[in-house]
């Protein structure tokens, strides 16, 4: 890193760069629920959560999912269906689901104690380097640093070059704090997120902007992937204090098992749109148009092929369902759940 970065060249600016952030931290850190403690349970549903989900989104379903799981044991003892139903609305579903093996696992072959390394983490399914590096820092004071999409930004920014792969990890590990890893790792994502922004970095309130290369944007940045955009039309049908649903074959490609309104293959000549709103889900923002009917659902594995119309599920069952985020949100804005 020295040969690089001028101002960080020696141990004594590298110490006054760990100093100055932890500091920072300490005074600055949002109150966030999952920094309550350093339960590693809750450390780890809380960053399994927050892969590729934004801080905002993730607080309401962190707390839900704690009140029906309380413990890993409890955890464990579910059944997938009703692990899938709590985590419903937080969508990229095989979380959810390698949570409930891994969580079987540790139960079974741990007798319910967390692995306490970042090597013997990363044997649990679900859990990648990140992950256990976060895990074992916060939890277990491990000397493990992280790097995740805003470490990544905040190291380029300060070493004044983009770091790919192996670079940022070593980067990070040289600048690690031994003393608090777990903090340390926190602050640099919480300084990330807060004040070394994408678009709009905050340099005049960065605490170790005396020691950044950049103080600003990286050249040479590529532009993001342009979202696609798309129509879908959805049928909702409600008699008897009932709802349509249908549920996607557990061969699906994309949230199998779940249950959502049936996809109607084209919207109806004489029929009006009922409800619309925007969805967005990985690379694809979704126009969503339903319709107080229903019609044939396309086969969501793309042969084409006509699907039977569903299932009628009563109301009073439906917050129980692993239902799709977007099912979810659709009954949310009728008023349905």
């Amino acid at each position: 890193m020295s040969s690089e970065s001028p101002q960080l060249k020696n141990l004594s600016a590298q110490r006054d760069f760990r100093r100055n952030l932890l500091r920072w931290y300490d005074q600055h850190k949002r109150d966030l629920p999952w920094r309550q403690d350093r339960d590693p349970y809750r450390v780890w549903v809380s960053e399994i959560m927050l892969q590729q989900t934004r801080v905002a989104a993730v607080i309401g379903h962190y707390q839900k999912f704690l009140q029906r799981f309380p413990t890993i044991k409890g955890l464990a003892a579910a059944r997938e269906a009703q692990v899938l139903a709590v985590w419903s609305g937080l969508g990229y579903y095989r979380r959810a689901r390698m949570m409930h093996a891994t969580a079987k696992k540790i139960v079974k072959g741990h007798k319910g104690q967390f692995p306490t390394s970042a090597e013997s983490l990363r044997a649990l399914p679900g859990i990648g380097r990140y992950t256990s590096a976060a895990i074992a820092s916060i939890a277990f004071d491990e000397p493990s640093a992280v790097v995740d999409g805003n470490v990544e930004r905040v190291l380029g920014r300060l070493l004044g070059k983009q770091l790919p792969g192996e670079h940022a990890w070593a980067a990070a590990e040289e600048l690690l704090s031994h003393r608090r890893p777990g903090d340390f790792n926190q602050a640099m994502m919480e300084l990330g997120a807060t004040v070394c922004l994408p678009k709009s970095p905050a340099c005049l309130l960065c605490p170790v902007s005396s020691l950044c290369t950049t103080r600003g944007e990286l050249p040479g940045r590529k532009k993001g992937t342009r979202q696609r955009k798309a129509v879908i039309h959805y049928g909702l049908n409600c008699r008897n204090g009932s709802v349509l649903l249908v549920q996607r074959p557990k061969d699906a490609p994309l949230m199998p098992g779940m249950w959502e309104l049936p996809e109607l293959a084209a919207a109806s000549a004489v029929s009006k749109t009922w409800l619309m709103l925007r969805h967005s889900i990985t690379m694809t923002d979704y126009d969503v148009r339903v319709l107080q009917e229903h019609g044939q659902r396309r086969d969501p594995r793309g042969t084409g092929a006509a699907l039977s119309l569903g299932t009628w599920v009563a109301r009073s069952r439906l917050t129980k369902l692993p239902l799709t985020g977007l099912a979810r949100k659709i009954l949310r804005a009728s008023s349905i759940i």
